[in-house]
């Protein structure tokens, strides 16, 4: 049984795409998903399987949520391994003064290329800080997210794959409730 972190992209930001987070349990509990928990209201949702294939289950769930809420959102899988991993490999870890709520993690569906990630980091995006590593960009904002200097549409155009973003303490929560998850089997 693996232990997953969904995350769905752009759903409660205003009055658009809303769906209750008790209404999102009961749909993943009607895929077969077991255990599911959510953390804020963002659509982030940490469950266990037994599905290996991430692809075919985040289309899945994109599917069901199209059906159920007449949207499709984005939905962004990663275990709970690669969870700790992005976790472990972020670039600004050792550095001081970094505050957790002005760091982003932006979680990829994909692996854009090295093409795409060479021109993502080309991009002057000053005072923010971008740093990549496979599926995830990260984004430390010093002067805060509320009125970034850096365009999240050229950001994703130049990508050309889909994402979702949550901060530090996210990152971290999502990753304690897997962890929590994974002593309970």
């Amino acid at each position: 049984m693996a232990v997953i972190i969904s995350m769905l992209r752009g759903v409660n930001v205003g009055a658009h795409n809303r769906i209750k987070m008790d209404a999102l349990r009961a749909l993943y509990e009607s895929l077969g998903l077991r255990d599911p928990q959510t953390y804020v209201q963002s659509g982030n949702v940490v469950f266990s399987t037994d599905k290996r294939d991430l692809v075919a289950l985040a289309k899945r769930i994109e599917d069901a949520i199209e059906r159920g809420f007449g949207f499709r959102p984005a939905v962004i899988l990663r275990t709970s391994s690669e969870l700790r991993d992005v976790i472990a490999r972020n670039p600004f870890a050792k550095r001081s003064g970094i505050e957790p709520s002005k760091l982003l993690v932006n979680f990829l569906a994909s692996d854009p290329g090295v093409e795409a990630r060479d021109k993502v980091l080309k991009l002057k995006t000053e005072p923010e800080e971008l740093r990549m590593d496979g599926r995830e960009l990260y984004i430390y904002f010093p002067s805060g997210m509320a009125r970034p200097k850096l365009s999240w549409a050229v950001i994703e155009k130049t990508l050309k794959v889909p994402g979702t973003g949550r901060n530090w303490n996210s990152v971290t929560k999502l990753l304690e409730m897997a962890e929590r998850l994974e002593a309970s089997e």
